[in-house]
C-alpha cells in the first residue's frame, strides 16, 4: 500500500506541475501504459481510458510544454539516498527521412540492417541522462531526454545535462559513457563537474603517458611515449593485473596502467583499463578510462560499466512498447513535448513494479523479476484502482436532449435587405413644358 500511496501522489504532483493540457496529455499517457501496440498514432484516443476527442492528442502536445527542470526534481525526490549514484549517458535518433518539411533535421547515426548499407539516418537526435537503479535488470530511469537542435551537437548536449543532473544528486556521482563520450572534448567539457567517469575507448585511438621533467631548455614537452590500443608493442608495462573466473564470461584478465591522456587533452590524465576474455582469443578487448581522484578496483570496475547498456533496453522499451517513433509530427515542438512524456511514463512503470503481477502471454515465458515491459502490460489493474487525477472531460455548449453536434444558442441570420430608393424626377424645362 505504501507504493500505491507513492505512485498516485506522484501522479497528482506531476499533473499539478505539468501546465497546459494536462487533462489530455494524462488520458494519452494512460492509453500508452494500456495499449500494447498500435499501428499510427491517433489510434491512441480509440482507447477507453482516453476520453476526449482524437483531435486533443495533437493541440496538447502542440499547446503544452512540460517543465523539465521541475520534472527531473521531482524524479530524484524518488530515489533512494546511496552512496555511489550510477549514471548512463546515450544518444539515439528518431529517424524522419521521409518528412521533409520538419524544421532541424539533421544527419543521425542509427546501424541499418543488411550488408553495405550505411549506419546514417535523417532525422532528429535525442541525448539522455538516465540513472540506473539496479546491478542487474533492463530499468533505466531517465531524468534528462532532450532533443539535440541543430546547433549542438552529442557531446554538448551530453556536458550540459550532466552538470544539471550533478548539481541536483547529493553525494557521489558514477557516469557510465560509451566510446561517443571517450573523446577529448567531453573530457575538457565535464573537467569541471564533480563526478567520476567510466568511459569506453575506441580500439583505434592513440594515447600518450605523461612527458618526462622538463630539462631545463627548449619547449616543454606536452607528450610522453605513444601507446596505442591496437599495437601491443606500444604497451608499458601494467600498474596492475589481475586473473578472475567469471560464471558467465569464464576467465577474464584485467591490466591498468595509469597516467595517460589523449592528445587533444593533455591537461586531462586518466587511468587505462584493458579487458579482455581469455577463454575466446577473438572476442574484442574492452577499453575503458577511469577519470577519478581514487584508483579503481580492478575486480568491479568493469561489471560497473557494464549496466550502461540497461539505457539500451530503455530505448527498445521505449520504441516497441511506448510507442515512441509512431507519430507522424509536424513540428520540433510537438516531438519534443511527446518526447518528455517518455521519462514520465517510465518512473510511473518503475514505482508500480511491486503492485502488478506477471501475466505473460501464452508464448511468453513468466518472469520473477519483471522487466519494464511486463510492468506495463499489467499497469491497467494498478489504474483501475488509482483512478486519473485529471477529471471528467465537460461538454461545452451541449445539454442533456439537444441535438448531438448542434450547439444550443444558434445565431439566426435575417436576410439583408436593400433599401432602393426610386431616383427622382427630373423637372420639366419651361421649353419642354
Amino acid at each position: 500500500m505504501i507504493s500505491l500511496d507513492k505512485l498516485e501522489q506522484f501522479r497528482k504532483y506531476t499533473y499539478e506541475i505539468i501546465g497546459n493540457g494536462r487533462d489530455a496529455l494524462f488520458d494519452l499517457m494512460d492509453a500508452v501504459l494500456t495499449s500494447r501496440s498500435v499501428s499510427s498514432f491517433v489510434e491512441l484516443s480509440l482507447s477507453p481510458l482516453f476520453r476526449r476527442e482524437w483531435s486533443s492528442i495533437y493541440e496538447a502536445l502542440q499547446d503544452s510544454h512540460p517543465p523539465r527542470e521541475d520534472l527531473m526534481k521531482q524524479y530524484i525526490q524518488q530515489m533512494p539516498a546511496a552512496e555511489v549514484t550510477i549514471l548512463a549517458g546515450g544518444h539515439t535518433a528518431w529517424s524522419r527521412p521521409y518528412a521533409v518539411t520538419l524544421q532541424e533535421r539533421t544527419y543521425e547515426h542509427q546501424p541499418q540492417p543488411g550488408v553495405g548499407s550505411k549506419p546514417v539516418t535523417v532525422g532528429q537526435g535525442y541525448s539522455t541522462i538516465a540513472w540506473i537503479p539496479e546491478s542487474e535488470g533492463s530499468f533505466a530511469l531517465p531524468l534528462r531526454h532532450e532533443r539535440i537542435t541543430s546547433f549542438e551537437n552529442p557531446i554538448q548536449k551530453a556536458a550540459s545535462q550532466l552538470r544539471l543532473v550533478c548539481a541536483e544528486i547529493p553525494g557521489t556521482v558514477l557516469f557510465l559513457g560509451d566510446g561517443e563520450y571517450g573523446c577529448a572534448p567531453f573530457l575538457q567539457q565535464t573537467a569541471d563537474i564533480p563526478c567520476i567517469k567510466l568511459l569506453r575507448l575506441r580500439p583505434n585511438r592513440v594515447l600518450y603517458h605523461a612527458p618526462k621533467d622538463y630539462e631545463g631548455h627548449g619547449r616543454p614537452h606536452k607528450h610522453g611515449e605513444k601507446f596505442s590500443l591496437k599495437d601491443s608493442d606500444t604497451w608499458s608495462i601494467p600498474q596492475a593485473d589481475i586473473t578472475i573466473a567469471e560464471p558467465k564470461l569464464g576467465r577474464l584478465q584485467i591490466r591498468r596502467w595509469p597516467n595517460l591522456h589523449l592528445k587533444q587533452a593533455a591537461d586531462h590524465p586518466f587511468t587505462l583499463i584493458l579487458v579482455e576474455r581469455l577463454d575466446m582469443p577473438e572476442s574484442k578487448p574492452l577499453w575503458l578510462i577511469w577519470v577519478a581522484k581514487d584508483e579503481p578496483i580492478l575486480s568491479e570496475v568493469w561489471q560497473k560499466y557494464l549496466r550502461r547498456f540497461a539505457i539500451e533496453h530503455w530505448y527498445r522499451l521505449v520504441r516497441q512498447r511506448l510507442h515512441w517513433t509512431i507519430p507522424q509530427l509536424s513540428t520540433p515542438a510537438q516531438m519534443e513535448t511527446w518526447s518528455d512524456l517518455m521519462p514520465l511514463l517510465t518512473w510511473q512503470l518503475w514505482l508500480a513494479r511491486e503492485l502488478v503481477q506477471d501475466s505473460p502471454l501464452p508464448w511468453q515465458k513468466p518472469m520473477t523479476k519483471l522487466s519494464p515491459g511486463r510492468v506495463a502490460n499489467a499497469f491497467a489493474l494498478v489504474l483501475v484502482r488509482i483512478g486519473s487525477p485529471s477529471p471528467d472531460p465537460k461538454p461545452r455548449g451541449k445539454s442533456p436532449g439537444w441535438p448531438l453536434g448542434k450547439k444550443r444558442t444558434q445565431r439566426i441570420r435575417y436576410p439583408t435587405v436593400k433599401k432602393r430608393y426610386a431616383k427622382p424626377l427630373k423637372k420639366a424645362s419651361a421649353a419642354t413644358a
